[in-house]
């Protein structure tokens, strides 16, 4: 029923009117819609504009928007996506997905703006891979440290230039909105501690994470463990064991659902690796983070040559503290001195944050301006901006 139903959907998509397909939305999965629905806000009311919104996972929150300015459809994963991706015809099509072009999803056979958004602050040149960015015509930046290392990577690699434009990070923003419509927080009693790891072999659930609950727990802090939603998928059996261990301790407490945000305001301090939900956690609500420091996630063995320190790596010191897997019996007492002094914590955050994200509180608004100048100068004929 799944694949006829995608087929469906696709099929009642090519049959719409080119001007209620000029702005494509492509949705990987339920967490994009987070960073999506700020922006198709902004081009649904303030501009007025109707749009399509294509995803790849039936439980996609998008797929029921309420918002009548918004086709919506399911395409699935398999061959009608890879159908759906190659004969598109759309203005400008807008992505949180990488590796456009290198992997299975090509560009399309006809003439279509690509638009990446970023999901996260991370830096472009060592958690994914060099060319992941290389086949997008528009990138909205979160920062300016992605478009210096977009234009480095250009001028190293003689590539045409992108159209980069300075945008924001919505999550931050919500974060901050959020923080400032709640009471102001207090330090729990016992510090309730967000352990938050990336995914991937090398982080902390296949380390070290039943010595890092052990430890948080053991020293009487309190513990909510929020794996990633990919750890879910690909590591259910760790969780497990994790959950089935400390479970029924009064002070441990499992989350599954990242859409959830009780957790990041409860809490007191996040315990991760290289997950880029710590610059959020940080910058949005003004909370420090202890990094286990296990190797860096890289998909990108030449990132160094770039000569361009990525900013998940200079931003750690800034933020929290590091701590090797040999000094994991620290934990507890890094946490209270991070705990000790907030007012000077919340200082440093607010100079960090105006200097690594663009547009504060704007994010939105940034975002649906390029989009809609853009497939404005598609339709017109005066072609793509550069």
């Amino acid at each position: 029923m799944g694949a006829l139903r995608n087929w469906r959907d696709y099929r009642s998509f090519q049959r719409l009117p080119p001007s209620a397909k000029s702005i494509v939305f492509y949705s990987e999965s339920g967490q994009d819609w987070h960073h999506f629905a700020p922006v198709i806000d902004q081009l649904t009311s303030r501009f007025a504009r109707s749009l399509c919104y294509v995803s790849s996972d039936p439980e996609d929150p998008g797929l029921s928007t309420d918002d009548p300015s918004v086709y919506a459809f399911c395409i699935g994963n398999g061959v009608t996506r890879t159908t759906f991706f190659q004969f598109l015809k759309t203005d400008v099509m807008v992505m949180t997905m990488i590796d456009l072009h290198n992997l299975q999803l090509k560009r399309s056979i006809n003439p279509v703006h690509y638009v990446y958004i970023f999901h996260s602050l991370i830096s472009t040149h060592m958690a994914d891979f060099e060319s992941s960015y290389d086949h997008y015509d528009t990138i909205l930046c979160a920062g300016p440290h992605q478009l210096r290392e977009i234009r480095r990577r250009e001028d190293m690699q003689n590539l045409a230039p992108k159209n980069l434009v300075p945008h924001g990070h919505h999550r931050i923003e919500q974060l901050m909105e959020e923080r400032n419509a709640r009471p102001p927080h207090e330090p729990a009693d016992p510090p309730h501690i967000l352990l938050a790891p990336s995914w991937g072999e090398n982080t902390i659930l296949h380390t070290c994470g039943d010595r890092v609950v052990g430890v948080l727990l053991d020293s009487g802090l309190a513990v909510t463990l929020r794996p990633h939603w990919q750890s879910q998928e690909s590591a259910p059996g760790v969780i497990r064991e994790l959950v089935s261990k400390y479970g029924s301790h009064e002070h441990f407490r499992f989350e599954s659902r990242m859409s959830d945000n009780d957790s990041l305001f409860a809490s007191d301090v996040m315990v991760t690796d290289w997950s880029g939900a710590a610059m959020d956690y940080a910058l949005g609500l003004e909370k420090p983070v202890v990094f286990i420091d296990l190797p860096p996630k890289s998909r990108n063995n030449s990132w160094q040559s770039l000569g361009i320190e990525p900013l998940e790596i200079s931003i750690r010191p800034k933020i929290g503290r590091i701590l090797g897997t040999h000094e994991l019996e620290r934990m507890p007492d890094t946490i209270r001195s991070l705990l000790a002094e907030p007012d000077a914590f919340s200082r440093q955050i607010s100079r960090l944050r105006s200097e690594c994200v663009y547009n504060l509180g704007h994010s939105a608004s940034a975002a649906a301006e390029t989009i809609v100048a853009l497939a404005d100068r598609s339709r017109t004929g005066a072609g793509p901006a550069s």
